[in-house]
């Protein structure tokens, strides 16, 4: 007895031939996407990093006015603090010279990614 056209079904090499193709294209786009993922939580500590060389800005303008001579490195990382909190980022200011500023960002608890920059005093 065969079945009309309509209640036919799949055979199994059919069923097979479409596991295989979706394990495959699953293998590529599963690391892509963790990949992805971890880019934009740098991308997005970046940002953070960008927002301390603001502040950097902002405070050597402050002392710099208020003093009338321009700050070194290590009296502006006082200014802003070694370490202070920007959204879901800590950042930590360090000097690395005297005339240059480290800021690393890292996520809070709950949130990845890390990145970091250096800010030079103007001249």
């Amino acid at each position: 007895m065969s079945l009309p056209a309509s209640q036919r079904g799949f055979t199994l090499i059919e069923l097979i031939a479409i596991l295989v193709i979706l394990g495959i294209l699953s293998s590529i786009a599963v690391p892509k996407y963790y990949d992805i993922t971890r880019e934009a939580k740098n991308r997005a500590a970046l940002q953070a990093v960008a927002e301390g060389k603001a502040r950097l800005s902002i405070n050597y303008a402050r002392l710099f006015l208020e003093n009338g001579t321009p700050p070194g490195a290590s009296s502006l990382v006082d200014a802003v603090g070694t370490s202070t909190s920007i959204g879901d980022y800590t950042l930590n200011f360090s000097s690395v010279d005297t005339i240059t500023i480290k800021i690393n960002a890292s996520g809070k608890p709950g949130v990845q990614g890390v990145n970091s920059g250096l800010w030079q005093l103007p001249y």
